[in-house]
């Protein structure tokens, strides 16, 4: 059984480093893939001083387009989703999230922070399913191609493929684990435009999964 760990980055060079070294030392992870989507800062160069296999887009695509890409750029059995700007990622989150996949228990793990950051903390408490800390088995990314997924909404478009097919979901407690969150990284005004531009896009994916499934049934 191979995993692969697909790591979507856009101007993260400040974190990807501490998210590469854990991942990188783990003996469970056979691939790590990075997908520096447009990036105009170091993210591409800092990851290919890791064991990994970094692909460069010239302009950025958006998350769901950096994961697909990296998803078919592999073989392996299990795909192992992680944001590029987590803070705090050590070796047992990476485990959890892996594990009960690998062993069975789960067709998908959904990795939610605790006593991380009170704000990240609170916000995945409310919504889950957003987390892009994901272990997930690759029949279940198959599944999506016939789902016209917009930008941040891959992770909403597989918590909806899961409930749909029935798939075996398992929520995981990530301790002492958080991320930069958007209005940190571009400032309160950009910052806060890229969140409403990504519950637009998660929004737009719920409704286009609607219209698909109600067409085939």
């Amino acid at each position: 059984m191979k995993i692969a760990a697909v790591i979507p980055a856009y101007n993260e060079e400040k974190t990807i480093g501490g998210v590469l070294e854990p991942l990188c030392a783990h003996e469970l992870i056979d691939e790590v893939i990075v997908i520096s989507d447009g990036s105009s800062d170091n993210t591409a160069k800092i990851a290919k001083a890791y064991r990994t296999i970094v692909i460069e887009l010239e302009k950025n695509q958006g998350k769901t387009n950096a994961v697909l890409l990296g998803v078919k750029s592999t073989d392996a059995d299990i795909i192992l989703m992680l944001d590029a700007d987590l803070i705090g990622l050590k070796r047992e989150h990476i485990t959890q999230l892996i594990w009960p996949v690998a062993d069975g228990q789960a067709d998908m793990t959904i990795g939610i922070f605790k006593f991380g950051r009170g704000a990240t903390d609170f916000a995945q408490k409310i919504a889950p399913f957003l987390s892009g800390q994901r272990g997930v088995k690759r029949t279940l990314f198959c599944k999506l191609e016939k789902h016209n997924v917009q930008d941040y909404g891959i992770e909403m478009a597989l918590t909806l493929v899961a409930a749909k097919e029935k798939i075996n979901v398992k929520q995981v407690y990530l301790s002492n684990l958080t991320h930069v969150m958007k209005e940190e990284k571009r400032g309160l005004v950009i910052g806060f435009l890229s969140r409403m531009k990504m519950y637009f896009d998660i929004m737009t994916s719920v409704v286009k999964f609607k219209i698909n499934e109600n067409a085939s049934s």
